[in-house]
C-alpha cells in the first residue's frame, strides 16, 4: 500500500498534533501539581472546581508524584512529537494508554461526587484523550504517519554484489 508523498506529510501533521495536544495535557498537569501540589489539589482544572480535592484528603506526596508523572509522559510525548519514528511513537502513546485507560475507568465509576456539567467536561475529556491515542496508535501502526528511513546502503564488492 503506497500513498503519496503529500499524504504522509498530512499524516505525520496529524501524528504530531495529536502527540502535542496530549503532551500540552500532560504537561499542564505536572507543571501546576509538582511545584504547587496544595493548588493542584484545590483548584484543578480551574479555581473553584475542586474535581481532587472532592474525592479524598490532601497528600502532598501523592500529588507531587503525580506531577512528576506527568512531566515525564509530557517528555517522551514531545519526543515523539520531534522525531515521529514508528517505534517511538507507539511506545509514547501506549505508554500513555497505560495511565490514560485507569484513570478514565477510575473516574468513570466515581460520577456521584460531582454534577452531570462536571461529570461530562471530565469524562469527555478523559475519553477523548483516550480515543485521541488510540487513533494516533492505530495511525502508527498501519505505518501511514511516519518518516520512512532508507537502510543504510551496503558496500559493495569489487564484484558489484551487495554484502
Amino acid at each position: 500500500m503506497s500513498s503519496k508523498p503529500g499524504q504522509k506529510i498530512v499524516r505525520r501533521g496529524w501524528l504530531r498534533s495529536g502527540l502535542l495536544l496530549i503532551a500540552a495535557t500532560t504537561l499542564g498537569a505536572g507543571l501546576w501539581a509538582l511545584p504547587f501540589p496544595r493548588s493542584f489539589y484545590g483548584d484543578f482544572p480551574f479555581p473553584g472546581w475542586d474535581w481532587i480535592s472532592t474525592l479524598g484528603p490532601y497528600n502532598e506526596h501523592l500529588v507531587r508524584d503525580y506531577g512528576a508523572m506527568n512531566l515525564a509522559l509530557g517528555v517522551l510525548l514531545v519526543s515523539a512529537a520531534i522525531s515521529p519514528e514508528r517505534a517511538l511513537s507507539r511506545v509514547a502513546l501506549l505508554t500513555y494508554l497505560a495511565f490514560a485507560i485507569p484513570h478514565f475507568v477510575f473516574h468513570a465509576a466515581q460520577t456521584h461526587h460531582f454534577s452531570l456539567f462536571h461529570n461530562v467536561l471530565q469524562l469527555g475529556s478523559l475519553g477523548f484523550l483516550v480515543l485521541l491515542s488510540g487513533a494516533l496508535l492505530v495511525l502508527t501502526t498501519l505505518g501511514l504517519a511516519h518518516i520512512r528511513v532508507k537502510p543504510a546502503e551496503r558496500p559493495k564488492h569489487k564484484g558489484g554484489t551487495t554484502l
